[in-house]
């Protein structure tokens, strides 16, 4: 693991280095996922949170029918019709 100081300026920017951002394929920039977990603060790429979140969709659902978003809305369609 890899610890760097860095500096967040009055307005609550950061710089990371550029060695950090390209080991994570943020080296000409892009979106990134902040997340605060208790004292920790964790900065992701869009593209590994929805990798992780698409890998645990996958392990819910294995072997599952009827688990597509067409499925999703349809029921949520059926229930709101219920109310």
């Amino acid at each position: 693991m890899n610890y760097i100081r860095a500096k967040v300026s009055e307005s609550g920017r950061i710089s990371l280095p550029a060695d950090l951002r390209k080991a994570v394929g943020l080296d000409r920039g892009g979106d990134v996922i902040v997340e605060l977990d208790g004292n920790d603060l964790r900065i992701r790429t869009v593209g590994e949170v929805v990798a992780r979140a698409q890998e645990i969709s996958r392990r819910l659902f294995a072997g599952k029918s009827d688990v597509s978003v067409d499925d999703f809305i349809a029921e949520r369609r059926r229930e709101a019709l219920k109310e």
